[in-house]
């Protein structure tokens, strides 16, 4: 089949999740989260952070909740 087909390359989709320590994060954030060693969070191609979840799995089906297409961060 050679028809061709016009992608959606509107917009960067990709965001990127990693484990965050709960130390480094502020006090207010530490004061909320329990005993929980660390959370991942959700970042856009710019560094920005777009959520922050207990684990990852949830991070992932955050992501593509909002058509986004996560990719893990080591």
């Amino acid at each position: 089949m050679n028809t061709p087909y016009e992608f959606n390359t509107e917009g960067n989709r990709i965001v990127y999740v990693k484990a965050v320590n709960v130390a480094n994060l502020p006090h207010e954030v530490r004061t909320q989260v329990g005993d929980l060693d660390h959370l991942y969070a959700v970042h856009d191609s710019d560094g920005q952070q777009l959520a922050l979840v207990a684990d990852r799995k949830l991070a992932f089906v955050l992501a593509r909740q909002h058509d986004l297409s996560p990719v893990a961060v080591h």
